[in-house]
């Protein structure tokens, strides 16, 4: 992860238009504290239990193409 400091400071835009993100993630940086790091753990299938999923949205996804057609 890049380290990002802010030199000079950058006048707060109000209106919040795209040319600002660059400049309001750069201060905002220094204010968020990434964990070391983050172990995913699988969930046992015996634990997933109560997922419905709407015949509409199954139909939808049997439509898609695979990842990277």
């Amino acid at each position: 992860m890049t380290n990002l400091k802010v030199q000079v400071p950058v006048p707060v835009d109000l209106e919040g238009d795209l040319a600002s993100l660059p400049g309001d993630g750069a201060r905002m940086a220094p204010h968020w504290a990434v964990p070391d790091r983050v172990a995913a753990r699988p969930v046992s299938p015996a634990l997933i239990h109560g997922v419905t999923v709407p015949p509409a949205s199954a139909r939808l996804l049997d439509a898609m193409s695979d990842y990277g057609d």
